[in-house]
């Protein structure tokens, strides 16, 4: 059930009208058989584990509040890792280590092996819910968090449908007490749902299907290979995944705030980033402080020493890459973004040195990196790169790139105005009637000028 489909509107107006006529106690039993039915829709054996993993770490996590501070305590932690992470490691590796077996098994002469069988399927969500679970049980052993007052309220927290298959991974410290408390119904409250889904409807259809048809045709070699093709297809692609994902978030948090909820912002115009470390404090917001506050924090941060501090930092960017997916391209993609972090670390010393040669350069680096986040290979990422050796200009690059010249306008000036006004959407701090009007003409476009091809959310693979 896709965020922009007719189905998903459907069931979410549904929901949002049932859901305000009922009590506080039925509105989250409501909601946790809603949001299993949309988990459901996707496959129904899927909605099984997800179910188990839920129940397995609800008792963990309660049996940890009960213990007082000891080894039985560190082992029932050690044990809910172990079951999340490998529960996430099989469905969402094996088939990365079976494919490279295969590879090195026909490097070595063993060819046509009869492993195809065992090519697993990901469940959707898979990552996400499994990290919300992971911060949740290690939130109430660290003694910040109480465990959740009821099974319901916690298989709610977890399976809350708007955050469901692809985040933002909301922190149990700000979305369980929500669940715990009655909700109020607000009208702005309400209305800025509306303006969410809408923008994140326009971000999705208009700038990042758009986008994606030059994004696929650069990267499938149909634009030639040369100069002009490869920043294309970079550019195209770098608007792409912003409008994708950032329109996702944006219906998801939408959807959330039509039921009285609030989600965490996940973007905060990465594209304005004025270093590295800058972008990642506004690209996938809640994956970066999940990666700061779990991993990179816990391995010793930067409090053990310059060159531990860059061993920190490219472990968790290493793991951050393969978070996304389960192939070489995004361990390479991380290991980009943790060099480059180290050595803007190294470079300023803690100083903070902002200017458009900075925000060149970051630029440039998450430009770069996005050809191996987006190459179907590490061996198509290099040959996209050797390709900018060439020049070779083409009659029908003067469309695209006036195409992606207007589609980057819209997006910047939108951006410009959420940043300098420190919005959540365009005009949020306006007058009712400019947010209304905005809406209007978004929708009137997405009318008009969306795509003919729509592609499903690229983050529902991870």
């Amino acid at each position: 059930m896709l965020f922009d489909s007719p189905a998903y509107c459907i069931f979410l107006v549904a929901v949002v009208f049932l859901y305000w006529r009922l009590s506080w106690r039925r509105q989250n039993v409501f909601l946790l058989c809603a949001s299993y039915f949309f988990y459901g829709w996707w496959d129904w054996r899927f909605l099984l584990l997800m179910m188990a993993s839920t129940v397995i770490d609800y008792l963990i996590a309660n049996e940890i509040a009960a213990q007082p501070p000891g080894r039985k305590r560190r082992l029932l932690l050690i044990l809910s890792l172990v079951i999340n992470f490998g529960l996430l490691g099989f469905f969402k590796y094996c088939n990365f280590f079976i494919g490279s077996f295969s590879l090195a098994a026909g490097h070595l002469g063993f060819h046509n092996l009869p492993i195809s069988f065992l090519k697993i399927i990901l469940p959707p969500g898979i990552s996400f819910y499994t990290f919300q679970e992971v911060a949740y049980v290690i939130d109430v052993y660290r003694g910040e968090l109480a465990p959740a007052t009821s099974f319901l309220n916690y298989g709610l927290f977890i399976s809350l449908f708007p955050h469901l298959i692809a985040g933002p991974i909301q922190r149990p410290s700000h979305l369980l007490p929500q669940v715990e408390r009655p909700r109020q119904f607000h009208e702005r409250a309400f209305l800025s749902g509306c303006m969410l889904i809408v923008s994140g409807l326009f971000r999705k259809t208009v700038i990042a299907d758009g986008c994606a048809n030059l994004a696929n045709a650069a990267f499938d070699g149909r634009l030639g290979w040369n100069v002009f093709s490869v920043l294309i297809g970079v550019y195209a692609f770098a608007w792409q995944i912003y409008g994708d994902f950032s329109g996702y978030s944006d219906i998801a948090r939408g959807s959330a705030q039509l039921l009285g909820f609030h989600f965490m912002v996940n973007f905060r115009q990465p594209y304005f980033a004025d270093s590295l470390q800058d972008f990642w404090r506004r690209w996938h917001i809640s994956l970066s402080t999940w990666l700061r506050d779990y991993l990179y924090i816990p391995l010793g941060g930067s409090r053990k020493g310059v060159f531990r501090t860059y061993e920190n930092l490219m472990a968790t960017m290493l793991l951050g890459g393969l978070w996304h997916g389960a192939s070489w391209t995004f361990v390479i993609w991380g290991g980009i973004h943790g060099v480059w972090l180290s050595l803007e670390r190294f470079l300023t010393r803690g100083e903070t040195r902002k200017g458009w040669y900075n925000r060149g350069f970051a630029i440039a680096v998450v430009g770069l990196s996005w050809i191996f986040f987006r190459a179907k290979s590490v061996g198509a990422a290099f040959h996209m790169l050797a390709s900018l050796r060439h020049f070779e200009w083409r009659h029908q690059y003067g469309p695209e790139i006036l195409f992606l010249a207007v589609v980057s306008g819209i997006m910047l000036a939108i951006d410009f105005r959420i940043e300098v006004y420190r919005e959540e959407y365009v005009f949020e701090r306006g007058t009712l009637t400019l947010p209304i009007v905005a809406s209007l003409v978004m929708a009137a476009i997405m009318i008009a000028f969306a795509a003919s091809e729509t592609s499903a959310f690229i983050y529902f693979q991870f």
